[in-house]
């Protein structure tokens, strides 16, 4: 793709700025309030403003490779993820947090391959190994010879589940939860027609989640 796509691209966004200037100084002078915290994969197919056609400052936006949650650690090495909870539940407040993955992740699938301890894969290998509970989980609930494709399709969605219960770990993120000041969500996002589910902790299932909405 070539520069001068981007630059197109920016000058529309420029319009639209124009067109909101008053909306979006707003932003400027009062500082950003987002309602929810999205925490996504960087798959370039997932695109939450447009998922859920959200404006600027509706969502603290936070993505890596698989949508993974690493535990609470408080030790002196760089956490990207982890500042990024922290910064969005104790800074900004936040009242939600939505950890959203989606169908064929190539993390997910990356689970079930052979990554060779390389230099150039080190960050990578060590990364994924935050799903290694969602892929043991689910070839022990479809067994080691289930077909890939419903194997794959398994192991995104507990892979969501394995990171709410990473998130839990944080302790302001916990006291906020469990008084009720926070709520938490796992969506999972069918890149093949945009629909997204919504977990149900007590029926410990997906549903769609256009179910939700009321009339």
């Amino acid at each position: 793709m070539s520069m001068e796509k981007y630059a197109k691209g920016n000058e529309l966004f420029v319009k639209y700025f124009k067109k909101n200037k008053d909306e979006l100084a707003k932003l400027v002078k009062e500082g950003q309030k987002p309602k929810a915290l999205f925490i996504g994969c960087s798959d370039s197919r997932v695109i939450p403003d447009m998922m859920l056609q959200t404006k600027p400052g509706d969502l603290f936006v936070l993505r890596n490779v698989g949508n993974f949650v690493p535990p609470f650690s408080p030790d002196d090495d760089y956490h990207a993820t982890a500042t990024g909870i922290e910064y969005a539940t104790s800074v900004l407040k936040v009242k939600e947090i939505i950890v959203c993955g989606h169908s064929y992740c190539g993390a997910c699938a990356a689970l079930y391959q052979d990554i060779e301890d390389t230099p150039e894969m080190a960050h990578t290998k060590r990364w994924l190994s935050l799903g290694e509970n969602a892929k043991k989980s689910a070839i022990l609930s479809l067994g080691v010879d289930a077909n890939k494709e419903e194997l794959l399709r398994l192991t995104e969605k507990l892979s969501i589940i394995n990171q709410i219960e990473n998130l839990l770990t944080y302790p302001h993120v916990k006291e906020r939860f469990e008084n009720g000041d926070l709520h938490i969500h796992g969506w999972y996002y069918h890149i093949e027609n945009g629909k997204i589910d919504y977990y149900d902790a007590e029926k410990y299932d997906f549903f769609p989640l256009d179910t939700l909405i009321e009339g």
